[in-house]
C-alpha cells in the first residue's frame, strides 16, 4: 500500500485532471453516481413536499433531426 502527503490544492489537481480524462458521457454518469451517493447526508432543511422535486428523466428516445 502507498501512502502519499499532497496538499489540497495539489490533490484538488489530481482530482480535475483524472476527471477531465473522462469522456462526457463518463463524466455525466460519475455526476449522476455522486448526486445518488450524496442523498444518504444529513440534511438540514426540511424534506420537499411530493411534487417539488427535481426530477431527471431520461428517454431512449432518437434526438429529432433538423
Amino acid at each position: 500500500m502507498k501512502v502519499s502527503f499532497t496538499t489540497k490544492a495539489e490533490s484538488n489537481k489530481m482530482q480535475q485532471t483524472d476527471f477531465l480524462k473522462l469522456s462526457p458521457s463518463e463524466r455525466f454518469y460519475a455526476f449522476l453516481e455522486l448526486s445518488y451517493r450524496l442523498k444518504d447526508f444529513p440534511k438540514k432543511n426540511k424534506q420537499l413536499e411530493k411534487g417539488e422535486n427535481f426530477i431527471i428523466q431520461i428517454s431512449n428516445a432518437k434526438r429529432l433531426e433538423k
